[in-house]
């Protein structure tokens, strides 16, 4: 691993076609400018992290049983809905018309 120290508006570059510019350093924070061609993927390590841990859970298999009662509290808590002290009523159907 390469360790370089680089000041705001300066930069460095990787091969031929990726430059890597510090745009600001805010104490603890550093923000970066990259220029590279369009099919250079750049994406934060938290976001491979999650990606491939969300790539493994939907891997394992799991039985649909199991998967249901996981599910379960959140089907349930969705389907009481928010408590209110105010009680509703549904509309009186017209008189004279049935269904």
């Amino acid at each position: 691993m390469l360790i370089l120290q680089r000041k705001a508006g300066e930069s460095l570059v990787i091969g031929e076609d990726i430059t890597i510019r510090v745009v600001s350093v805010d104490g603890t924070r550093v923000r970066l400018a990259i220029s590279a061609p369009e099919d250079v993927s750049i994406l934060r390590s938290e976001l491979v992290t999650a990606t491939a841990a969300n790539r493994d859970s939907a891997m394992e298999e799991t039985a649909p049983v199991e998967l249901l009662d996981l599910l379960g509290g959140v089907l349930d808590h969705k389907r009481e809905g928010p408590k209110s002290s105010l009680k509703t009523h549904a509309p009186a159907a017209p008189e004279g018309k049935e269904d």
